[in-house]
């Protein structure tokens, strides 16, 4: 069951890298997959047992997913200094952004649950 399920995610993977050769060469193929992936589980209405086996099996290699990146701001711990003040803007201004954007987003969904709860 467990090789069946990450077949699913190497199919999927493989069809957003493809998609993204023939199609998107902007957006990265592994994400195109991800959204196919988000798409056929939305569609089917279910997650079959096989995804949901390889799926936890995978998230409990996590934490390991994290030691390179750690490892990486360690090592070129010199050039983020170095252009400190323009990481801190990009991320003062993309936090300033996804705050607006989920406030905006939220009063969005109230205000339809609100409407379809008058419509009851």
């Amino acid at each position: 069951m467990l090789l069946r399920g990450l077949s699913w995610l190497v199919a999927f993977q493989l069809a957003g890298t493809a998609l993204n050769v023939l199609f998107f060469p902007i957006l990265p193929g592994p994400i195109i997959g991800l959204v196919l992936l988000f798409i056929y589980l939305i569609v089917s209405g279910r997650v079959n047992p096989p995804l949901n086996e390889a799926a936890s099996s995978l998230l409990r290699y996590l934490p390991l997913l994290l030691v390179p990146p750690a490892v990486g701001v360690m090592a070129h711990m010199a050039d983020i200094t170095a252009d400190l003040w323009a990481i801190i803007g990009a991320l003062v201004i993309s936090l300033m952004v996804s705050v607006v954007f989920v406030g905006w987003l939220m009063q969005t969904l109230i205000n339809r649950q609100a409407r379809s709860k008058d419509e009851l």
